[in-house]
Parts: structure tokens; sequence; C-alpha cells
């Protein structure tokens, strides 16, 4: 480890690790802090039964040539390490009702999306039309997303104001269209009242574009992050927990770990939760303002999941993935559960593996949890390097949530039990724990039509040599995570010169294979 760094960036998650390599590219001295065993934040991987399962990263959007995501990645030059499967392109996502044998799909490419809708809904055509049209357009009205020039924010604030289920819902009367829909909205948390359509669009766009699964796990991302930043020069670091920031003068001067290490630099990335990171510099370096403001801003709700390790040959493969609600009417108020109605719905994944058959190896179904329901365990604190047991009736708690999630699954998959060889559960305090996230949050901040500007932050703090990065910026997921690595590097770099070098590197990339 060096005296001294350029950069050092705090958390190892996509947004920390693209922001490390682009500045390692430009030639900063570089080093990533990892508290954890394993790096990577949302794109880890955990082993049970020798079955890999991802503990975020399902499947990931815009991922084909020329596409959003796809050109950053190429800048970042991890595109050709990854190994990767195209999901289904007649119906990536199903969305499932109790009650109704049909299943609605979700096909790739604008063109069949339509098409397939249209097959399942005759009468639509013109609303489903609108609806992708409206997508569209939203996209279009942020730059990074499109790798354009422009303000990173779009200036009216009404396209902020507008609310995803009032809109769906206007462009028909038909209910089980506007359900389907919105169907996926566990993509994002989407709360009828609150979400904005841009959430759901800015989403939602990049899988009907190009939707893949990685092959053996979202970690070879991770993977692939490192090595490309070790190329550049940069050091990665883990079991490097940062308890707090040295401080000297209106500035942060270190990073100083629990293991007793100090890491000295001139500039600090914060890749975990600002809430966090604003009491480890501490609050009072910043305006009481701004710590109110930081304070109020609500996470998103948490998740409890299942994973599934499956008997071999029992349980053929899914390419898609799988949104069921017990009813198409509160398909945008699954977290209002009571204990006797949770789960009201579930997202349900398959993992893809090298050289697999017909069979799939596991499952992971995800439903809501609000991190209250774990009140009697909030003060315990587990992970691989730090062991703690939460005690029997915690892990009665988890028995029985499984047991619930499982009498949802066996009304879709009647035989699903049959094929369980063993289970393993997350609840909230599991991503608080190992992601850092606020509460077991999710996805970061809750978007809110009714207060659309309070969960956008600045990649700069109120500290003159302190950025964030990460999901709590803007967007989450890869590609909200990935743009806004590159949000937080051009404070640094300049937004123009940039973005002006990614797509320089990608239009002689096409040049060359031309």
């Amino acid at each position: 480890m060096k005296a001294h760094y350029d950069i050092v960036i705090v958390g190892s998650g996509l947004g920390g690790l693209a922001s490390a390599i682009i500045l390692a590219k430009e030639g900063y001295s570089v080093c990533v802090l990892e508290k954890n065993n394993q790096y990577g934040g949302n794109l880890q991987t955990f082993v049970r039964n020798k079955t890999i399962f991802d503990t975020g990263v399902h499947y990931i959007g815009g991922l084909s040539k020329g596409q959003n995501l796809y050109q950053y990645f190429k800048y970042i030059d991890i595109i050709d390490d990854l190994s990767l499967k195209k999901l289904d392109e007649n119906g990536f996502d199903i969305v499932t009702f109790d009650n109704d044998p049909i299943e609605y799909k979700h096909a790739q490419g604008y063109k069949k999306f339509i098409k397939v809708l249209v097959e399942q809904f005759p009468e639509e055509e013109s609303a489903i039309v609108a609806y992708c049209n409206k997508l569209k357009e939203t996209c279009d009205s942020f730059p990074l997303y499109n790798m354009k020039q422009g303000k990173p924010y779009y200036d009216n604030t009404a396209i902020f104001q507008l609310q995803a289920k009032g809109f769906i819902n206007s462009l028909t009367n038909n209910k089980k269209l506007q359900a389907v829909l919105a169907g996926t909205n566990f993509l994002y948390a989407g709360d009828g009242e609150r979400t904005p359509f841009y959430v759901h669009a800015l989403t939602i766009n990049s899988y009907i574009e190009s939707a893949y699964r990685c092959i053996n796990g979202g970690s070879q991302i991770t993977k692939a992050l490192i090595k490309r930043l070790k190329a550049h020069g940069g050091e990665t670091y883990k079991h490097h927990d940062v308890v707090k920031f040295g401080f000297d003068v209106g500035k942060i001067t270190s990073a100083i770990c629990s293991n007793g290490k100090e890491i000295k630099g001139d500039l600090f990335i914060s890749n975990i939760e600002p809430k966090l990171t604003l009491k480890l510099v501490g609050e009072d370096k910043f305006r009481k303002s701004y710590t109110n403001r930081v304070d109020k801003i609500e996470s998103t709700i948490a998740a409890f999941s299942l994973y599934i390790v499956l008997k071999p040959n029992s349980f053929k493969y899914e390419n898609k993935n799988f949104y069921h609600f017990k009813n198409p009417d509160n398909v945008w108020d699954v977290h209002k559960y009571t204990q006797e109605s949770w789960p009201e719905g579930y997202m349900m994944s398959m993992s893809v593996k090298k050289n697999m058959d017909d069979y799939g190896d596991n499952i992971t179904v995800m439903t809501y949890m609000h991190y209250d329901e774990l009140k009697p365990w909030v003060d315990t604190f587990n992970t691989v390097a730090h062991k703690n047991e939460r005690g029997q009736t915690y892990e009665q708690f988890k028995e029985e949530k499984a047991e619930k999630l499982i009498k949802e699954l066996e009304l879709k998959f009647p035989n699903i039990r049959d094929c369980i060889q063993e289970m393993y559960t997350s609840t909230p305090l599991s991503y608080r724990d190992y992601i850092g996230s606020n509460r077991g949050s999710m996805y970061g901040y809750v978007k809110d039509i009714n207060r659309p500007m309070q969960s956008f932050l600045s990649p700069r703090t109120k500290v003159k040599n302190l950025l964030f990065t990460g999901q709590s910026l803007n967007m989450h997921g890869i590609l909200g995570v990935t743009i806004s690595a590159v949000t937080t590097c051009s404070e640094i770099l300049g937004k123009d010169y940039l973005l002006d070098k990614i797509l320089k590197a990608n239009n002689e990339q096409e040049i060359s294979q031309k």
C-alpha cells in the first residue's frame, strides 16, 4: 500500500470500481477499500451446495452491441470478459396472476414487444404503442442514458412529476393490461402513489432493448472490473472497513480502517450509502441544512429472498423471469401487505451456468419485506468476516416466511416442493450487513413525484474533496450505477471530456472491426 494516493474510493460496488477504472485510465493513482470478504457490492454471489446464487444481479439490460450499457462497458473494457446468455426474446419477463392461467409476456425489441402484447390484447394496440412511444420519449430526456452531451438533469421538472401508475392507467381502461405493463415494478420497488414514470421508463426500456443473464453469476463483472483496474495500476484491498475519516482545514485527509490502517489521499469517493458516509466524516463537518436533507431522504423498501437448491433433473430451466401477483388490482400495492396477506407478489428467477442441460440447479424468489419486521434483531451484525448468530427466534422467523413463500410458489408451480433439495434465505438485515444499504434498502433512495428533487444527490458534497457515487445518486441498477460512476468522474475530469472519450473509443472500435 502506498503512503498516499491521488484518489481513495471507499466501497467496491460497481460504482466504486467503474469510477476507479475511469480515473486510473487517466493516470491517477487509485485505491479501492472494501470492508467485506468479497468485492462487488450487489454484484456479489455466494455458493451453497456447489450452486452459485446471485445476491442482486438477476439479469441485465442494454448489453447488445451499440446499446448504452454495452458502450459504457466497452469503454471500461470489460464487455469481452463477460459470459452472457440472452433471455427468451419472445418473453423474457412473464407477468402472471392468481386464478388466471395466461402468461403475459414482455418480449425483447420494441417491434416484438408490441406484437406479442397485441396478440394477447388485440383491442389495445393503440394503448400499447402509445406506452412504448412514451417510454422512448422519456428516456430521450436523459442525456447520459443516451450517450449524449447535455445537462445531467432534465430542465423541466414536469418529467419528474408524471406518476407511473397514473400515466399507464390513462392509456387504457383494461385493468389486466394496466397490471401487465406495470407488472415488473419489483425492478424499482414501484409505489402507485409516488413512483414517477421516468423511473419506470429508464428501468424497463433497457430490458426491452435486450435482456441477459450472467453465466455463473454476476461476480464475473467484479472480476473483470478488478482485472482491468489492476491493468491500469489501480489497487484494491478487502477487509478494510473504513470507520472514520481524518479531517483537516475543511478537507478529508485520510480513510481510517478498523484494522488500524490509515490511507491518505487527495480526493475521496464514497461508494457507500451517503447517510453512513456523513456519519463517518462527522455530521458537524457539513451544513446542518445539508445533513438534515440527506437524513430525511427515504430509502426504498427492503427484500426477503428465498434461495432454492434444486434436486438434479427435477425442474426445467426457464430462460425468463416470472412476476406473480395475487391480484391484478394490487400490482402497485404489494408493499402494503399485512402479516396475513404476505406475500402479495414475488419475482422468481433462475441462474444459468456453463454447459448446463435442460434442467436448472437453482431458483431465487424475491418479495418485499419491511425493515421494521426485523426489529428484535436490528442490533446484531453478521457477515462471513464477522460471524454472529442471531438466535433461534430469527431462524424460526425465516423458516416461517420461507414456508409461506413456497405455498405461494406452489400455486404457480405445483410440483416445486418435490424439486427442493435445500433452501436458504436472506432478510433486510442480510442486505444491510453485506451491502451496507440503509435499513436493508433494495434500490437506494425513494423517488417521489410529490417531492421530485429531494432524493437527487449531486456527486459533489459540501466537503470539497469528497464525492459520492453509486445507486443512491440518481438511479439504481447496473446501468444506473454505471452512469453514476461516469457522472462522478465527470466532476473530476470534465463531463464533455469524458463522454467524448467514451464515444470516441466506441467509434474507433467499430471502425477497426469493419
